[in-house]
């Protein structure tokens, strides 16, 4: 049984679970907009993509970009899902992020797209 995310309660007031495969899918996200050092006790976890929602786009950066975040998540989630194929666009202040990935225990592909807004 997992905790769904965001943390919220179900029809019968306790804690909403969610299904392995939405798990994963919320861990996706988690790692995508969490900030380096947001975490107490794992510093190192988390993309860092919301601060280069502002930056100057390049091809350049882009690739740096996705190099980054396919070996962050091959770090912290390889057990659970094998990444296919990471696109992320910026288009003035929305960022869009699509990963296709393999889950491992059952060999099915999933394709998660997710967007943030940021305002500065």
């Amino acid at each position: 049984m997992n905790v769904d995310f965001p943390f919220h309660f179900n029809g019968a007031g306790r804690t909403a679970t969610t299904s392995d495969e939405d798990h994963i899918r919320d861990m996706v996200e988690l790692f995508l907009f969490t900030a380096p050092g947001e975490r107490v006790n794992r510093p190192d976890f988390g993309s860092g993509l919301l601060a280069l929602v502002f930056e100057p786009n390049s091809p350049e950066l882009a690739a740096v970009v996705q190099q980054t975040i396919r070996a962050g998540l091959q770090h912290w989630l390889n057990d659970l899902l094998e990444v296919q194929a990471l696109e992320v666009t910026a288009q003035e202040s929305t960022l869009r992020v699509v990963v296709q990935y393999t889950l491992r225990r059952t060999g099915e592909r999933r394709t998660t797209t997710l967007e943030r807004s940021s305002v500065r």
